[in-house]
């Protein structure tokens, strides 16, 4: 069962402080990851070939990949598990736990082995060259192959923590691993002499690391958690598992469509020349700050909208929703002029190859304006996620990042060529997020109306209780 502290912070605590308390921890940790994220592209930087860094910037799509198994089991599973605890079900929550454990070690393995075999075909597809096959290769083989299951075992118990309020073991999981990965990087790659391949098993022997620190968590949780790893918990309705996929479909999606997004960018670049690439990978991976904030919000404020929705506090659950976007507008502004202050500086940290400084320089300036509507279409996914609206959640996936961004790059670098590509994120966020205000406009009329339906009907009961009296 939920503890009292737990409850206290989904039912009762002021939304601020509720909010804060599971989403500054997990923010803390998104900022971690991508710490060591950065770290492999740092530490690979500082040898100056931006053949490496192309390289790790086109493995990146396959890992993705495995994120998306990771988000189709873990925000399915943890958003369904919040509900399940709004609504007073705790052994209902212990089974989808189950269930989503040991399916997330089935689909990992199976694309790992998939990788494994038609590795050089996919590294093709993705644009790698003669320069950058060889580190590809590497960094695919450690990260996607060895380390794939790991990671998405990882990945998707974080979010199960979440869903039950514990989001600082949650968290601090997820930042030991980055600051494994970010002591081992510079021992492999410079010392043992190893490069790409040192940077990859570093990454590899870190998420290994976070995979076995959930595992113990939460069997010494075991008899206070919801949250079960048993075989004999694993059957699960057919009902339940289609409100699992309904909300983790969208997700898996959405991080897919991400990694086909990046394929596109970098098949175009790289048309244009390895160091377009290389400033490419070095931009999105210094985008992933902002980015990284916007995730941790959106998990923090998951787990709180879903057990609130489900108790149908629909007041609180607004409240959570408000102040999540209050807080990114302010964030959003703190990145722009940072990014618009000091770019070259940022990307000379990752590399010194002046060409690559320059083009990064101007590649950045650009991509900072879609901060504030990213992170927007970011938290409204998120309360639709949390409510279990898969099909509104399902549409702005699909609008963001594949009927609108994909055919929107062909179309933008046919008109202004490479410049074109990376103006395409900002103007892409900017309509889903008409999409995205028009779904949740129409949410919150229905939720408003069966608020005021519920208000009628205790009242009435109150009446009649008072007539009998």
């Amino acid at each position: 069962m939920i503890m009292d502290k737990k409850k206290e912070i989904f039912e009762s605590m002021p939304v601020p402080k509720a909010l804060a308390s599971l989403a500054i921890p997990t923010i803390l940790s998104q900022l971690v990851t991508m710490i060591y994220n950065l770290a492999d592209t740092f530490f690979i930087g500082q040898t100056n070939n931006p053949y490496m860094v192309a390289g790790v910037s086109l493995s990146f799509s396959l890992f993705f990949i495995i994120v998306s198994i990771a988000n189709l089991i873990g925000i399915g599973g943890g958003s369904l598990i919040s509900r399940m605890l709004g609504s007073n079900r705790p052994e209902e929550a212990k089974r989808v736990s189950s269930f989503g454990f040991w399916t997330g070690i089935a689909m990992s393995l199976v694309y790992s082995i998939i990788v494994l075999l038609f590795m050089d075909p996919f590294l093709q597809l993705l644009g790698s060259s003669e320069n950058t096959m060889a580190f590809c290769r590497d960094y695919t083989f450690w990260v996607v192959v060895v380390g794939g299951v790991p990671t998405a075992i990882s990945s998707y118990l974080a979010h199960f923590l979440r869903s039950e309020g514990c989001a600082r073991q949650s968290s601090f999981g997820i930042a030991g691993g980055g600051i494994l990965n970010m002591v081992l990087d510079p021992i492999f790659i410079f010392p043992f002499n190893m490069g790409v391949k040192g940077a990859a098993i570093a990454t590899m022997l870190s998420n290994v690391a976070t995979m076995v620190y959930f595992l113990l968590v939460i069997y010494r949780m075991r008899d206070r958690t919801v949250l079960s790893m048993s075989p004999k918990n694993f059957h699960l309705p057919w009902s339940y598992i289609k409100q699992v996929l309904s909300v983790g479909f969208p997700a898996a999606i959405s991080t897919l469509l991400v990694c086909i997004s990046n394929m596109v960018i970098n098949k175009l670049s790289a048309s244009y020349s390895d160091i377009a690439l290389a400033a490419f990978g070095i931009v999105k991976k210094i985008d992933m700050i902002p980015m990284s904030v916007s995730m941790g919000l959106s998990q923090g404020m998951l787990p709180l909208i879903a057990y609130n929705y489900a108790a149908k506090k629909y007041d609180r659950m607004h409240a959570v929703s408000n102040t999540g976007r209050l807080w990114a507008i302010g964030f959003s502004a703190l990145c722009i002029g940072v990014f618009q202050l000091i770019p070259s500086f940022l990307v000379r940290i990752f590399i010194r190859d002046p060409d690559t400084i320059i083009l990064g320089t101007k590649f950045l300036r650009i991509a900072c304006l879609a901060v504030p509507v990213m992170q927007m279409n970011f938290l409204l996914n998120t309360t639709f996620q949390a409510m279990g609206k898969g099909t509104q959640s399902l549409i702005l996936s699909i609008c963001r990042q594949g009927l609108i961004n994909i055919p929107l790059l062909f179309l933008m670098n046919y008109i202004a060529g490479l410049f074109g590509i990376i103006w395409t994120q900002l103007i892409s966020d900017s309509l889903t997020l008409v999409i995205s205000v028009v779904l949740y406009n129409s949410i919150l009329k229905r939720l408003r109306i069966e608020a005021s339906e519920n208000a009628a009907l205790e009242a009435e009961r109150t009446l009649s209780a008072g007539t009998d009296v």
